[in-house]
């Protein structure tokens, strides 16, 4: 009887309880509402491995790129930690676009509009720590696409040079610069972490949605033990990937380019972003003006933003045109994708400019 007057009264058993255990969970939710869960897990993940690699990692543009090699080669079980890090962001991205084309096919940016705000603004926080990322371990790409990217900054009217001047430190992408980012890149994800509580408390205020589109109150049940067993089956999957992906070629998904230590005389003929992001640098590339660019990357994300406002009378029937709609987003992002990974041409920069004007006309139109 006491034990159940402690767990009752407090907060934090109170908080897991009613969160992983009696939590009422439709039971017509498919596999794709287990997505929401392996997100936590792999930026715990991140938290995690990040922090080791913290341990080993020395932020001095003279040392930083050797201090990497010496946690892959020379530091027991560091190249785990380290490959696992860096092919978790691209499993965490691959997630976090699928999460986001779920909510939108399921119509959750009307049935939950708060919810939908939170998750927009953990995309946004989780791109920018993952840009920082890239750039600490300072090989070529890294060097260069931090230049690139903070150099479009000062296109911001009257306060952009101010603003590019505070982050580089210096006159150039240099020695503060690194510092900077470093400090950025342990603080953000914590953030990250509140935001993501917040946005979990939100779900739990109204409940999870569900592929039929209808507020099945009579048909819930608990979430333990059922619904934790399905989570679990995934999170296995997602588990022996990485784990293949890092025995086999932990490299797939990285630059070779990144492999030669950053250089300030000598540009790379091709300078190119993570493949998460090439679908924005598409954007940003085929935009002739800087501040247009910068503003087109930040909507490119904020535009998910208008789902949420809008009055949907028929949001919860099947509607044939949204659902065609959704897939022509998908294949527009894949485009942009493949796009933003070609070198820069005529062509290219032409057919980005038609496929971005198709991305955000056909956001705007769901």
């Amino acid at each position: 009887m006491k034990k159940n007057t402690v767990i009752t009264k407090d907060p934090i058993l109170k908080l897991i309880k009613r969160s992983l255990i009696n939590l009422p969970t439709p039971t017509s939710i498919s596999f794709l509402w287990n997505i929401g869960f392996l997100l936590r897990i792999v930026l715990i993940i991140q938290i995690v491995t990040g922090i080791i690699i913290s341990i080993n990692y020395i932020s001095s543009t003279d040392i930083a790129f050797n201090s990497v090699i010496h946690l892959i080669r020379d530091t027991q079980l560091g190249w785990t930690s380290r490959y696992v890090h860096i092919n978790g962001a691209s499993v965490f991205f691959i997630l976090i676009y699928i999460h986001l084309r779920r909510g939108v096919y399921y119509n959750s940016p009307i049935k939950t509009p708060i919810v939908w705000i939170s998750g927009v603004v953990i995309i946004l926080l989780s791109i920018i720590t993952a840009f920082i990322g890239y750039v600490l371990p300072w090989g070529q790409i890294s060097y260069w696409g931090a230049t690139v990217i903070t150099s479009i900054l000062s296109s911001i009217p009257y306060i952009g040079n101010i603003i590019i001047i505070w982050l580089w430190g210096d006159f150039s992408v240099s020695q503060p610069t690194l510092n900077r980012i470093l400090s950025l890149h342990f603080l953000i994800p914590f953030i990250l972490v509140a935001i993501v509580l917040a946005h979990l408390i939100l779900l739990h205020q109204t409940g999870s949605s569900n592929p039929i589109g209808t507020q099945p109150n009579l048909e819930k049940i608990k979430f333990f033990p059922y619904f934790l067993i399905k989570d679990i089956s995934p999170l296995v999957l997602v588990s022996i990937i990485i784990r293949v992906l890092i025995s086999i070629n932990p490299e797939l998904l990285g630059d070779p380019e990144n492999f030669n230590i950053a250089r300030i005389i000598s540009t790379p003929t091709h300078i190119k972003p993570e493949w998460y992001f090439l679908f924005a640098y598409a954007i940003l590339r085929c935009i002739p003006s800087k501040l247009g660019g910068v503003t087109a990357i930040i909507s490119s994300i904020l535009v998910f933003l208008t789902i949420c406002i809008k009055k949907n009378k028929i949001s919860r029937k099947f509607n044939p045109i949204k659902k065609i709609t959704f897939w022509i987003i998908v294949t527009i992002f894949v485009l942009l994708t493949w796009l933003g990974g070609k070198p820069v041409n005529e062509i290219s920069t032409i057919l980005a400019q038609s496929i971005t004007m198709c991305y955000f006309s056909v956001i705007l139109f769901i």
